[in-house]
């Protein structure tokens, strides 16, 4: 396999300076090296490439509570330790009890005494967020009904994602704070969970194996867990990763395409989502443990690979937006998105030579665009990505 996976560094310019003044100053290269020249344009501000980071944990739960909440925590703490990041916990008490019981007991021996989201800079501390499950109960989509995060919390949520900030969530995840769109596009293109079957054994495939989630997995991975059902597939929005074969198991209800796990670059920042994970053996379990390092570790801009999660849509998007008005640009845009819906329709019919050709033709004509070199990056990771499944076989 040719994926890249490599350590993200501050960027070309700073490489250079550093490269030079070691070479002037006779204490030689060897400290440039470690920077990387082709740090990803979303890798969050708030990671450097070797030191410690920091990573917030959110458990706070206004619903039913999964006891893997406990069981995620700690297996991240000690994640932290091996692989250098803290720690920090929001998971208070409270007593928003309903039909699931009296309310949550939160981890009172962890969390933070208040919220930590007060506002984008203080969030800025994080390199990434975790949101492990903290289901709140709005799935009636009334707006009248208490939030995970509440009005202020969330314009600060939204200010550190803006700001390059990195998103992981976990399992229900996708069941909080419903009555915000705003979250489900960040936390999925859309998808929220509806329901799930039976806790049962099913296999998942691997569809993407160049990400540095999943590279290690093998690309049947046969788990026992509890499997959701969304309200839509998110896949025209972000980076299917892994899918569910819903012949393996009962009560799936999204068919031949239903995803499971994902990823995508969202409003300056990086979301991934897993939504394996409920019972609490998975935080016991290698695989899972390392698959979900990889997402802590790419929300965080700590690693890189597989052409970072940049999607077709994501291309397009910027495409759109490079039109400057001029009969010039209009042209080269119109030609730049017939090659960009060849590419699609190709790497979906599983031709990656006509896939790459046609990416190949559309980032050179790229740069005759205002704001062309940043689509022609984006384009960069897409031909990379589609490398990556060529050389994989898929």
């Amino acid at each position: 396999m040719t994926t890249t996976h490599r350590r993200v560094g501050p960027g070309r310019l700073l490489g250079t300076l550093t490269g030079l003044a070691a070479l002037l100053l006779g204490f030689g290269a060897a400290s440039a090296g470690a920077v990387d020249s082709a740090a990803s344009t979303n890798a969050s501000p708030q990671a450097g490439a070797s030191e410690e980071y920091k990573v917030l944990v959110v458990g706070k739960t206004l619903g039913f509570r999964h006891s893997h909440i406990d069981e995620t925590t700690n297996a991240v703490i000690d994640m932290g330790e091996e692989s250098g990041f803290t720690v920090d916990v929001w998971d208070p008490p409270n007593s928003s009890g309903g039909w699931w019981g009296p309310g949550s007991p939160g981890q009172p021996g962890l969390t933070m005494s208040s919220t930590p989201f007060t506002s984008a800079e203080n969030l800025s501390k994080y390199a990434t967020i975790l949101f492990a499950s903290p289901v709140d109960n709005t799935n009636n989509l009334n707006p009248a009904t208490p939030r995970l995060l509440n009005d202020s919390e969330l314009a600060a949520f939204q200010g550190y994602m803006r700001s390059g900030g990195g998103y992981v969530g976990l399992h229900a995840a996708t069941d909080t704070m419903h009555s915000v769109p705003w979250y489900s596009k960040l936390s999925g293109g859309g998808a929220r969970f509806v329901n799930h079957p039976a806790q049962q054994t099913a296999t998942m495939r691997v569809e993407d194996p160049t990400h540095p989630s999943t590279e290690h997995l093998p690309l049947e991975w046969v788990r026992f867990d509890e499997w959701y059902n969304f309200t839509t597939n998110p896949r025209d929005d972000v980076r299917v990763l892994l899918t569910l074969d819903e012949s393996t198991y009962s009560g799936g209800r999204m068919g031949a395409d239903h995803p499971i796990a994902w990823c995508h670059n969202f409003e300056g920042g990086r979301s991934w989502y897993e939504g394996a994970g409920h019972v609490d053996a998975s935080y016991s379990d290698p695989v899972f443990l390392e698959h979900l390092k990889g997402g802590i570790e790419w929300t965080a801009g700590k690693v890189s690979g597989g052409g970072d999660c940049v999607t077709f849509t994501e291309v397009a998007g910027l495409l759109a937006a490079s039109d400057d008005g001029s009969v010039r640009s209009e042209k080269l845009a119109a030609q730049l998105e017939e090659r960009l819906a060849a590419a699609e329709a190709a790497a979906d019919a599983g031709d990656r030579d006509a896939a790459l050709h046609a990416l190949q033709t559309a980032r050179g004509k790229a740069n005759g665009l205002v704001g062309g070199a940043e689509v022609a990056s984006k384009i960069a990771d897409l031909i990379e990505w589609q490398t990556g499944l060529r050389a994989a076989g898929m």
